[in-house]
């Protein structure tokens, strides 16, 4: 799943996008995901867009605060 439709319907600048998809990436990579379409892919856009939103635009403090998110909370498999 990619990242970017999910951010078309924010208000968030180009370089605003740019950071969020590099978080979101680099989280992926971190909690080592590679199935897209793994449920827990779309829990981290959902984590990162939230933080963006609420004013977190670094990208790696970002993925660290998504993959502590994880860590603590990890998504259950149905």
């Amino acid at each position: 799943m990619p990242v970017r439709p999910l951010l078309e319907a924010e208000a968030f600048g180009p370089d605003e996008v740019k950071v969020l998809v590099s978080a979101f990436e680099a989280s992926l990579k971190a909690l080592r995901l590679v199935d897209r379409k793994d449920p827990a892919v779309l829990m981290v856009a959902e984590r990162v867009i939230a933080l963006g939103k609420a004013g977190n635009l670094d990208a790696l403090a970002l993925r660290d605060e998504v993959v502590e998110t994880f860590k603590n909370n990890p998504p259950r498999k149905p």
